[in-house]
């Protein structure tokens, strides 16, 4: 069986992934608490209920304590579920006595019952300051957000920020994200 051709894209995409996960080193707890700091600030000023979080990975930004606020605070939170590949995430409902259940490449998700989330929260390995951001290769979020179509914020730090990330037409663009420096309101073009 011969191997799939890459487009020029694909493997522009894929040797920016390499390059940016070997620059992505563990955040300081510093730049994390400001982080999900600024990224809590931007939440409770939007008009949303359900709040999509994730779980972290090794080396991610742990949004965990994030969750547990926006708990308190009456919001609800929930989780994406890896669904299988070319299919949009599902979303479970969190509380912090929900138990977790391991899900594909390395993820966890809730147990609780899926939900659609009013606001969805987006990680990345990098990002320009048009709005594109580069992720894991999957497509998830970008499935994902073309069918719910609600708002999302993009989350990570200042230091992944590059000069434009390669885009395909299925790139959406986010309006917002959010570093450990503060809230960048981005220009698409």
């Amino acid at each position: 069986m011969a191997a799939p051709h890459l487009s020029d894209l694909d493997v522009l995409k894929k040797d920016l992934r390499r390059k940016m996960a070997e620059r992505c080193t563990m955040a300081s707890p510093v730049d994390e608490e400001a982080l999900r700091y600024f990224l809590l600030k931007e939440i409770l000023a939007q008009p949303v209920q359900k709040i999509a979080a994730v779980w972290p990975l090794a080396g991610e930004v742990d949004l965990r304590p994030l969750c547990h606020v926006l708990s308190e605070s009456g919001r609800q939170v929930l989780l994406p579920e890896t669904t299988p590949k070319g299919s949009p995430l599902i979303f479970r409902r969190w509380t912090p006595s929900t138990s977790m259940t391991a899900g594909r490449f390395g993820t966890s998700h809730p147990q609780g019952d899926i939900d659609v989330p009013d606001l969805v929260l987006v990680p990345f390995l990098a990002f320009d300051r048009f709005g594109y951001r580069l992720g894991y290769g999957g497509g998830y979020y970008d499935r994902t957000l073309a069918v719910l179509n609600v708002p999302a914020i993009g989350f990570g730090f200042a230091g992944q920020q590059i000069d434009a990330v390669p885009t395909g037409p299925y790139d959406i663009p986010l309006k917002t994200i959010v570093t450990e420096c503060g809230v960048i309101r981005t220009n698409p073009h």
